[in-house]
């Protein structure tokens, strides 16, 4: 993973899990959720990255499918959201 691609990880990651601390606090569990889906979605698609490159493959493709699950979910609970 490049330099870049790590200050970008970790600011994603960072931001969905302040975001979630935020709405948790604030008492939001809609919000909350939302940017948990969120944060698992950034994470696991950057270990699935990880894995990638230091050649676990089995890894890499259970963390990318776990990626897709999460981020289909996120849309579920957008969605969810929204229409109220």
């Amino acid at each position: 993973m490049k330099k870049y691609e790590k200050a970008l990880s970790l600011v994603l990651v960072a931001g969905a899990s302040l975001s979630a601390l935020f709405f948790v606090v604030k008492q939001n569990t809609e919000a909350a959720i939302l940017s948990m889906t969120i944060m698992f979605t950034f994470t696991n698609f950057f270990r699935s990255r990880t894995f990638k490159e230091k050649g676990h493959e089995k890894e890499a493709k259970w963390m990318q499918k776990m990626s897709i699950i999460f981020a289909v979910l996120s849309i579920v609970v957008l969605f969810v959201i929204v229409a109220g």
